[in-house]
């Protein structure tokens, strides 16, 4: 505490370091929940399999579906991690501009990436609260409130007839979907991080979900 009772100001430096801090922990988050959605991925994919080998083509197209939505997770998450990584590197920018006493400069760098940080559904709320105190700390502008990222249900709306029938065709060899050229990289399950066993408690939801398909 100041004078009269009043909060001394942080030291810039120190302000640098703990956003970097909470950056960092963000990144270690998105790791974990990209390896969270592969391990579910593989899941859908076997159930899947499964599916096509009982000739259930609804329910193969609807996990086909979920598949494309997962993977379109998992590259907006990596995208997002490097745009956090482009945001650390701008901090360590500032810090040095403190140690040559230069003081802290505006950045619309740092601006743009944080408003798009911002609308990742996952980390959003982190990084709005980090924005506010590079905006107190005087590295960004106060941003304005521009249009909000699209929902889950939007984003599958939007999914491609394409990429269904490209993963339906690769996950049942032919039996299902057409091999049609897509941009969309698919996800190779040697990727899929941990365990690929699926507990017996995961197996019933499984066909609970899958039972809830059919009906």
């Amino acid at each position: 505490m100041g004078l009269f009772g009043q909060t001394k100001p942080k030291d810039p430096r120190e302000a640098i370091r703990e956003m970097k801090r909470k950056l960092r922990s963000e990144q270690r988050g998105i790791d974990r929940n990209i390896n969270h959605i592969k391990r579910e991925e593989l899941k859908v994919k076997n159930s899947l399999k499964d599916a096509a080998k009982k000739g259930d083509k609804d329910v193969c197209k609807i996990l086909a579906k979920e598949i494309v939505g997962s993977q379109r997770a998992v590259s907006k998450l990596y995208a997002s991690k490097a745009q956090i990584n482009s945001v650390i590197m701008q901090m360590e920018s500032q810090a040095s501009m403190v140690r040559m006493s230069k003081g802290i400069q505006a950045s619309t760098d740092v601006m743009k990436l944080m408003n798009k940080l911002t609308k990742v559904s996952e980390i959003s709320q982190t990084m709005q609260e980090l924005s506010k105190e590079m905006t107190k700390a005087g590295i960004i502008e106060e941003m304005m409130e521009d249009t909000m990222a699209m929902s889950d249900d939007e984003e599958m709306e939007d999914i491609a007839e394409a990429e269904v029938e490209k993963i339906l065709f690769e996950l049942t060899k032919g039996q299902l979907g057409t091999d049609t050229a897509i941009s969309t990289p698919l996800v190779g399950d040697e990727e899929v991080a941990g365990p690929a066993e699926v507990s017996s408690e995961e197996e019933e939801d499984l066909q609970s979900r899958l039972a809830a398909l059919r009906s």
